[in-house]
């Protein structure tokens, strides 16, 4: 054995009783990150991790990740396994990550039963088997950028010749096959691209049978990109309902209408369109299943992107403002 820390998510920490803290909403999903001393190989310009970040190492997004004893952490585990639906990996590029990660898994599953997801860089073939052997139940592979010109720019061609907007979406494909339908990615909403963009991106990766989650974009100090502002809240709220659309079958991106790269026109009914809103379903956390990431692009006192919980009726009458609807009586498909 050889990995004696790991970084946990500060409201993990709370839920494991790892440290004190106040939770506007409790985690359902335990987030872990591999602890390394250096910083990641790969040079995303939002990631406080990446090579050319000054950030501190112990944030990834606006979380703070405190380093802990992992013999501590698999305590806490064992005891509170059952406040959880899913626990996640998140890795940092740097070499032997694999071997750490599958130590990771394989001592957490020697204390609870829970589902864990691990997310990380495109890896080989071999790597992706020995995750399925250890007993991982989904993979995640972040693209973060709908189009390939925004992922040169904004991750680059950092770590070899997979590190690039192709290679990250083959490196999907591949894990399906090992994982099936239990492959799952990131986009990160607010880089420069436009609705059009990421809907379109959301329909092929749909396609592909994968899962989508979508992010905010948040600044964090220390990063090439700690300047740029958080994406318009009402045009994230687009794409949330464009990707709930596209998931549950409602609509598709060639059904839907643009100008000037915002959604007018989603291609569904007002009755498909007000049913998908006044769920609220469009508007939580997406991802992996059993994960609400509460808070992870936003402060509690908002605005708030990804919603943790169930919505309120006040905040589904804001949604609605948001997005252009009016009463239920009068609004078409179009927004």
């Amino acid at each position: 054995m050889k990995v004696s820390r790991v970084r946990v998510a500060f409201g993990t920490g709370v839920v494991l009783g790892l440290w004190h803290g106040q939770l506007a909403t409790a985690p359902t999903t335990a987030h872990f990150l591999t602890y390394y001393e250096g910083r990641c190989r790969a040079n995303c310009q939002f990631c406080p991790q990446a090579r050319g970040s000054t950030a501190d190492l112990k944030m990834l997004s606006r979380v703070v990740w405190p380093r802990c004893d992992f013999e501590l952490v698999l305590s806490a585990i064992e005891e509170k396994s059952d406040e959880f639906a899913r626990v996640c990996i998140q890795t940092v590029n740097y070499e032997g990550v694999v071997d750490d990660v599958c130590e990771l898994v394989t001592r957490i599953k020697n204390k609870c039963d829970t589902p864990i997801s691990v997310s990380c860089q495109p890896l080989k073939g071999e790597d992706i088997k020995r995750l399925a052997e250890v007993g991982v139940d989904r993979v995640s592979i972040a693209l973060d950028a709908p189009t390939p010109e925004l992922f040169d720019l904004l991750k680059g061609k950092s770590v070899g010749s997979s590190y690039t907007w192709e290679g990250h979406v083959r490196a999907l494909d591949d894990a399906r096959k090992t994982f099936r339908d239990k492959v799952s990615t990131h986009l990160i909403v607010g880089l420069g691209e436009s609705e059009e963009e990421m809907a379109r991106t959301i329909q092929l990766l749909h396609d592909r049978g994968i899962t989508i989650g979508l992010f905010a974009f948040t600044p964090i100090a220390g990063t090439p990109l700690a300047n740029k502002s958080q994406p318009d809240v009402a045009n994230y709220r687009r794409i949330q309902l464009a990707r709930y659309l596209i998931v549950n079958r409602v609509s598709e991106a060639k059904r839907m209408k643009f100008e000037g790269g915002k959604i007018i026109d989603f291609g569904a009914s007002r009755e498909e369109l007000y049913t998908a809103v006044d769920s609220g379903e469009p508007f939580h956390t997406s991802g992996c299943p059993g994960c609400n990431r509460p808070f992870y692009n936003e402060s509690p006192r908002g605005p708030i992107y990804n919603y943790p919980k169930k919505l309120t009726q006040k905040e589904k009458t804001e949604i609605k403002t948001q997005l252009g609807f009016q009463s239920s009586t009068s609004q078409n498909h179009r927004v």
